[in-house]
């Protein structure tokens, strides 16, 4: 009798451990998927690039993450493709040291009551294409994470792995996603 009690007791831990473990590993997987990360300020903005940056230095050329001044109508526009700053709270751009190189990634933090699929769609439509010297971006691709409307315009070798690398920072949980060929 005394057995087969000990051998009940240590059904029920054994029971008891794999539940627990199911319910761990279940909810860890859940809040990860409804959280995602977090992009709450223009320095995590520019982490995320860099951290793409990073990861693509063998493909990408020498760039450069930085802020934009959203006040500043010229720097703003030739970035965003946006004709209003309503809306914005910050942009950060991540560009080549050399102008000449059809390269841009750039992060848009909106504010919470914005419309960002009307947003998306002034982006790609509104974006110079041919904004350097001599070259042109080849496509543009855009998408957004909550409220970060992430959109890169090159050439496919550069600009669809920064794209890629984009969705998979966030957990691939993005937004409707746009992408536009140069027309020539």
């Amino acid at each position: 009798m005394k057995k087969v009690g000990i051998t009940i007791s240590i059904i029920i831990i054994i029971a008891l451990v794999i539940i627990a473990i199911v319910m761990i590993l279940g909810n860890r997987g859940e809040g990860e998927s409804q959280a995602g990360i977090q992009i709450e300020t223009p320095q995590q903005m520019e982490d995320i690039l860099n951290n793409i940056n990073t990861k693509l230095a063998n493909t990408l050329p020498q760039l450069e993450t930085r802020p934009i001044d959203i006040t500043d109508e010229f720097a703003f526009t030739s970035t965003t493709g946006l004709q209003s700053n309503n809306n914005v709270e910050a942009v950060v751009v991540s560009e080549p040291f050399i102008n000449a190189q059809a390269y841009s990634a750039v992060m848009v933090k909106v504010s919470d009551n914005a419309n960002i699929e009307e947003m998306k769609q002034e982006m790609i439509n509104g974006i110079d294409m041919r904004k350097w010297i001599c070259v042109s971006a080849q496509k543009v691709w855009v998408t957004n994470y909550k409220n970060i409307i992430f959109l890169v315009m090159a050439d496919e070798e550069w600009g669809k792995p920064v794209y890629d690398e984009f969705k998979q920072a966030v957990g691939g949980s993005v937004g409707k996603e746009l992408e536009k060929t140069e027309e020539i």
